[in-house]
């Protein structure tokens, strides 16, 4: 299948694998392909995602609300330490993901697309994950595409439906039916 992925979806996907070990997660999931898609605001189909005040940094914070350090904010929120506001200072003195970079030694048991996990293994998909490639595929053939693009990923996380890429949408307060209309259009 991934022979049919244009270069920007390869892309997309590779970067799905550096988003997911930088934030240290043990798997590629919808959240990451999201992640990705909006890392490449010079596509027209994630512009539309961006034009909408859902860009990248604005994707990871949901990330990292929903899946990243709950407890640990809790517990410092309980003796009055806002660990948002110290991972913004932390950021804007530093760059974003500056609280995120990868151990020392990683990049080199990097492989193919995907960062190596500690075992020197390749990060794997959800199966949620998998669901939206095979969907991106199918998206592809509805529109007689022929490659499969950016556009279709985005499609694919959409089509999904129940990952957490696809609460991130719904959660910024995206209506999936039009956001599936404006990205078709950018696909025509």
């Amino acid at each position: 299948m991934f022979e049919r992925f244009t270069d920007d979806a390869r892309q997309v996907v590779g970067q799905a694998g550096r988003e997911a070990a930088q934030l240290r997660h043990g798997q590629i999931g919808t959240e990451h392909l999201l992640l990705a898609v909006v890392a490449m605001p010079h596509d027209p189909s994630a512009a539309v995602l961006v034009e909408a005040g859902l860009d990248h940094a604005a994707v990871r914070r949901a990330v990292r609300r929903l899946l990243g350090g709950a407890d640990d904010a809790e517990a410092l929120a309980a003796i009055g330490v806002d660990l948002d506001a110290v991972r913004e200072a932390v950021e804007s003195a530093f760059g974003e993901g500056a609280l995120d970079a990868p151990a020392e030694g990683q990049e080199s048991r990097r492989r193919g697309w995907f960062r190596a996990d500690a075992k020197g293994g390749r990060v794997p998909f959800t199966p949620r994950a998998k669901k939206v490639l095979e969907l991106s595929l199918r998206e592809s053939l509805r529109l007689k595409s022929g490659r499969i693009g950016v556009g279709h990923l985005l499609l694919g996380v959409v089509r999904e439906g129940e990952g957490l890429g696809a609460r991130i949408i719904a959660d910024h307060g995206l209506d999936f039916a039009a956001l599936r209309r404006a990205v078709d259009a950018t696909l025509s």
